[in-house]
């Protein structure tokens, strides 16, 4: 997917088949996803997905570059069911330009009270459209998580 504009849409993702792996692809296009070990996909916002503890919960990284804002929501294992954690910020670090961004909880409509599965943070360098690589890290009951990340340009 690459940097685009996100429209931050919270309408559900459309239903997927076994087949489907988050994304369209023009009639007899294919691509490989499993990158140097990582086989995740897209997220449901079309954001780059990274692992927290072995599966247990993915993170997907989204960036608004006309807001400088960034947001990530927090998925159970299937990587697409929102997983509300106690928790009222988490910590983005990009590798460049060199930020660290501290994202507030900003609970969705559906997260439970005291527990939010989005959190979004805003910083001037955010503005820059590229594509990013860094490290999402939080705390859940308890236990550090910590999820590297690289978003890839598609044409899609």
């Amino acid at each position: 997917m690459g940097c685009t504009k996100d429209d931050a849409s919270t309408s559900p993702p459309p239903a997927e088949t076994a087949d489907d792996h988050g994304h369209d692809h023009a009639e007899g296009e294919t691509h490989d996803h499993s990158v140097a070990g990582h086989a995740h996909g897209l997220g449901p916002h079309d954001g780059v997905v990274a692992d927290w503890g072995g599966g247990k919960y993915h993170v997907e990284f989204t960036v608004d570059h006309d807001k400088t804002e960034a947001t990530v929501y927090v998925y159970g294992g299937d990587e697409t069911t929102p997983a509300p954690i106690d928790a009222e910020s988490i910590e983005l670090s990009i590798v460049d330009p060199e930020m660290v961004v501290t994202l507030n909880a900003a609970p969705q409509d559906d997260d439970p009270e005291g527990k939010a599965s989005r959190f979004i943070g805003t910083h001037e360098k955010l503005g820059v459209v590229q594509e990013y690589e860094g490290t999402m890290t939080g705390v859940i009951d308890g236990t550090p998580y910590s999820g590297d990340f690289k978003e890839e340009a598609h044409d899609h």
